[in-house]
């Protein structure tokens, strides 16, 4: 199957992933906005652990905040971090997303504390960074691997803090779970070498 993108420029990529990102910010927006206006309505798709009918959740899950305090402080490392991600082609970006969302999603519903309610785009957060952090080793591209090690300089601390089991309030589970399936995502997703049409058949 043929990559749509691959005649674009990266001036191209850089736009079509900054449009995608913002439409997704602007989308967890709205949805507060609506979840607010109704009273925390749309609180109630957040997951509760082993109760089978919360299986239904499991993405939407990843689109609900608890108030705009919430949703604030994960505004701008999925902006920054997915643009960075959705870079190397918006169809693998969104292949990875799933993933994230789909494996994240069940591990809280597996492994989360009872009765509680889990929401919020940081497992998506913490997968992108684990994406991003080994994708350039796993491909062996130097771009790569510059990107990972600037972004652990970056955001590592937060990410370490944000795996702590001794914090209240917070689903330490679901960051570690989405961090573990973008480590998957870089392998199950990695870009092969693509060859040299210069070479010639041998």
């Amino acid at each position: 199957m043929s990559d749509p993108q691959a005649g674009w420029s990266q001036g191209d990529r850089a736009l079509a992933a900054g449009k995608l990102m913002l439409a997704w910010v602007a989308l967890l927006w709205l949805l507060e906005v609506v979840d607010v206006a109704t009273g925390h309505a749309l609180d109630g798709f957040g997951v509760t652990p082993r109760d089978p009918s919360e299986l239904v959740d499991v993405v939407p899950s990843s689109f609900i905040h608890f108030g705009f305090a919430h949703l604030a402080a994960n505004t701008v490392p999925l902006l920054v971090l997915g643009f960075l991600a959705a870079l190397a082609g918006l169809r693998r970006f969104l292949l990875v997303c799933a993933l994230i969302i789909v494996v994240d999603g069940l591990g809280v519903w597996l492994i989360a504390p009872a009765h509680t309610n889990t929401a919020g785009a940081s497992g998506v957060i913490f997968g992108l960074f684990g994406f991003l952090l080994v994708t350039g080793f796993v491909e062996r591209r130097p771009l790569g691997v510059l990107a990972g090690v600037l972004i652990a300089a970056v955001w590592g601390g937060s990410i370490l803090t944000g795996l702590a089991p001794t914090q209240t309030g917070v689903s330490w589970q679901g960051h570690l779970i989405g961090l573990l399936a973008g480590v998957a995502a870089a392998f199950l997703f990695r870009r092969r070498p693509q060859p040299n049409p210069a070479l010639g058949a041998p």
